[in-house]
């Protein structure tokens, strides 16, 4: 490959998408000597890429972590998909404003051959309203706070923060997002008991830098350990409601982030739910079509009863007689 600067990029193309190389495979894939290799090398060191070497019969060059983020060479599906995926970062708070400028930059330099396929997708997937299961705004979410905790989880070390007033140490293990909300799962070293706990709830301390040995979590499932408790821990508001039916009829009708259930009787049970509200609760705790007496909160009650005055006017009006028309 006669071309200084095409070869520069062929070689980059290399380093970025393979294991380790030696440099022998590399000049056979450039068409050039060992020679040439190690001069390409420095030259890309030179322009800030960490190209990192190992001598002896197995070595060889790879693209190591520099101070900085480098360019990247991605190929024309690589390109696509992540244009795609920061599209559907527009939605995720915490990143959203970081997607949106890094998407920016990627349109700006797309190829030619491949804006057609981009803006394809742009005009032919529409993305529906993420905030319709609630009337609460959409909390806020530090990217600082996501990048911390996930620094915490990657270096096995505990995490200290303020959730709701109080002082929390914890050894944290997964991020999870779910319906516009961040959340972590993480054990208590000192009762060993697991928990998730909402980021936008939570006021990051200084890190710790204390390594913990990590334990597994019973069943080994983190989202479906998070989707449970979510239900008890992870909303603004909770209710206590005992439903006129048995457990295994209200599990059929739920989702298990939506409440926990504990069996009463054969004919009853009770349902701990949640939500940003107590009107989103009053709303969504009709969808059960099934008869309920509230145990707590008592604040949930006016909504209920205001709720149930405008559905017996909607009945009244919808049956009533029309105007000069006689009853039968």
């Amino acid at each position: 490959m006669a071309d200084p600067t095409a070869r520069l990029l062929a070689l980059l193309a290399l380093l970025q998408t393979g294991p380790e190389r030696s440099g022998r495979d590399l000049a056979a894939r450039l068409g050039v000597s060992s020679r040439t290799v190690r001069h390409d090398v420095e030259r890309l060191r030179d322009l800030g890429y960490p190209v990192d070497a190992t001598r002896g019969s197995v070595g060889g060059y790879r693209l190591g972590a520099g101070g900085k983020l480098p360019p990247l060479l991605l190929d024309d599906e690589e390109a696509v998909a992540v244009t795609v995926g920061l599209r559907a970062a527009a939605g995720i708070a915490g990143v959203e404003e970081a997607g949106a400028r890094a998407l920016a930059k990627l349109e700006q330099v797309l190829p030619s051959h491949l804006r057609p396929t981009v803006d394809a997708l742009r005009s032919s997937v529409d993305r529906a309203p993420e905030n319709n299961d609630t009337d609460a705004p959409d909390p806020e979410v530090d990217a600082a706070s996501l990048q911390a905790i996930a620094r915490a989880i990657r270096n096995e070390e505990w995490l200290r923060f303020d959730y709701e007033g109080a002082p929390v140490l914890v050894e944290p293990y997964r991020l999870l997002t779910w319906v516009r909300r961040w959340y972590l799962v993480a054990r208590n070293p000192q009762t060993a008991e697991w928990g998730t706990y909402r980021v936008d709830w939570m006021e990051l301390r200084m890190p710790t830098h204390r390594r913990f040995d990590p334990q597994p979590l019973p069943g080994g499932d983190y989202t479906a350990f998070a989707m449970r408790t979510i239900a008890v821990s992870g909303w603004i508001v909770h209710a206590r409601l005992r439903i006129d039916a048995p457990a295994e009829a209200v599990l059929d009708r739920i989702h298990a982030a939506v409440g926990i259930v504990e069996p009463v009787d054969d004919e009853h049970c009770i349902l701990v739910t949640g939500a940003d509200s107590l009107d989103t609760v009053a709303a969504y705790i009709g969808m059960l079509m099934m008869d309920f007496t509230v145990e707590s909160p008592p604040e949930l009650l006016p909504r209920l009863q205001l709720l149930s005055e405008r559905y017996a006017r909607a009945v009244a009006g919808s049956t009533a007689p029309e105007h000069g028309s006689t009853p039968s």
